[in-house]
């Protein structure tokens, strides 16, 4: 009995490699499309309309690499002029979708930074949900930021030594020019020197907690009867 066993050994391997197998093809013929690129994918999505979900608004200023100023968004003019703290170098960045388009208002005069189809950099009300007022944020290797044309790609935002913008053709992702660095305005930097604390939770915490909201449900709903 003992030396049949061992002589079906070898055989039970055979079925067990064959059974492997027969369960990683699956896996290995998805592995193996061709032009399969997640990033791709990630790409398609961040250009999807995101019109349901709350707009997520941040303020701050945008320093230029290049005047060493700020950009003023100052009605239908815009410039790289604007002083730390300038009320027209205050923008508002709006998320236009789920990825890294967004849109950039004044504060103050309530117009949109956009780009015309001569590459232009203008100011638009607010009421105008043109295509040219979108643009792709952009991380580069040395951590400045970049603002690309969502409409016309290729065509970022830059501005001369003196502050005046740059037209879009005249423009590439490697020039000083479109480089900018994201500030807070004056007095809405955030407080890093509080120290982190963790908030434990005990049974007894519970406890309080607890005992707490139903008093306040009892006072809601008049005291108990």
């Amino acid at each position: 009995m003992g030396e049949a066993m061992w002589s079906l050994l070898p055989m039970l391997a055979v079925l067990c490699i064959q059974m492997l197998l027969v369960m990683c093809n699956p896996l290995q013929q998805v592995l193996a499309v061709d032009g399969v690129n997640f990033s791709v994918h990630v790409e398609n999505q961040t250009q999807v309309r995101d019109t349901m979900s709350r707009r997520h608004h941040r303020v701050y200023q945008l320093y230029s690499r290049t005047s060493g100023k700020h950009v003023q968004v100052l009605g239908r003019r815009i410039s790289a002029r604007g002083e730390d703290g300038d009320k027209y170098a205050q923008l508002v960045v709006e998320a236009d979708t789920f990825g890294s388009q967004v849109r950039i208002r004044g504060k103050e005069t309530n117009f949109y930074l956009c780009m015309n189809r001569r590459g232009k950099l203008v100011g638009k009300q607010a009421s105008n949900r043109s295509a040219d007022c979108v643009f792709v944020e952009k991380v580069l290797e040395n951590h400045y930021t970049a603002l690309m044309s969502a409409r016309y790609s290729d065509w970022y935002v830059g501005f001369t030594k003196r502050g005046r913008p740059r037209r879009g053709p005249n423009t590439l992702p490697n020039q000083q020019d479109v480089h900018f660095m994201k500030r807070f305005p004056p007095g809405e930097q955030p407080d890093l020197t509080t120290p982190f604390r963790f908030t434990t939770i005990s049974k007894r915490s519970k406890r309080v907690r607890a005992a707490a909201a139903a008093a306040a449900a009892a006072t809601a709903t008049g005291g108990p009867r």
